[in-house]
């Protein structure tokens, strides 16, 4: 029998102190090691969209996985236990893409008995409740903890003055609305969703692509 087959499994799932259950590390996972892939039924945005259409607005729960524009993966349909990572603001694993499928790795080295997470950096959207991040609150207890799931809120930009000087008249300021970016597609390589909002993490997709996991991917109904 060859040796890796011998090995024992690099990882377990059992309760967690920051939420339901948990994926554990049974063994040293070096920085760089693929630790599982995110499986799951792979549907099209609108499905997704459609089975967590009538999904409670103040329901934090998810395992929709966006992998690209055509295709969101949902962990809750023939999933595995990659479903059951948590979020954490010092994350030790993050999301990555590889020929339109989602692996969960390393980022640096995980010590025996450890809890693996990533951030999940949940989407937000415009019509969000105003108690938004206490829905998805954050309980990983990380030093630097923001207090969310979601992603951090973009600072908001102080609008441009342009002075304007008209003939005969003296200067006067006023306050230019500078033209609005075209917002990015709805479904990033590697972006979770909120489900219902077309998240792809049970109501909200999370960022995960590239190498910015925004779970990345939704959390299971405990």
């Amino acid at each position: 029998m060859p040796r890796s087959a011998r090995r024992s499994p690099l990882v377990e799932v059992r309760h967690s102190q920051v939420h339901g259950y948990g994926v554990f590390a049974l063994r040293r996972i070096r920085k760089g090691t693929t630790v599982m892939e995110y499986v799951g039924e792979r549907v099209s945005h609108a499905e997704a969209d459609a089975r967590y259409e009538h999904k409670d607005a103040r329901d934090n729960h998810t395992f929709l996985f966006t992998v690209d524009s055509r295709t969101v993966i949902d962990g809750g349909v023939d999933g595995n236990d990659a479903r059951y990572i948590n979020h954490g603001c010092d994350p030790n694993c993050e999301s990555t893409t590889r020929d339109r499928r989602v692996f969960i790795e390393a980022i640096r080295t995980i010590e025996p008995g450890e809890e693996l997470c990533y951030d999940y950096q949940i989407q937000r959207d415009d019509d969000d409740p105003a108690d938004v991040d206490e829905i998805f609150a954050c309980r990983c207890g990380a030093t630097g903890c923001r207090g969310s799931m979601l992603e951090p809120r973009k600072p908001v930009r102080a609008k441009k003055k342009r002075v304007i000087r008209a003939a005969g008249s003296r200067s006067r300021v006023a306050t230019g609305a500078s033209k609005r970016r075209a917002a990015p597609a709805k479904a990033h390589q590697g972006a979770a969703r909120k489900g219902g909002q077309g998240a792809a993490k049970g109501g909200r997709a999370a960022k995960k692509g590239g190498r910015a996991a925004k779970k990345g991917g939704r959390k299971p109904r405990r």
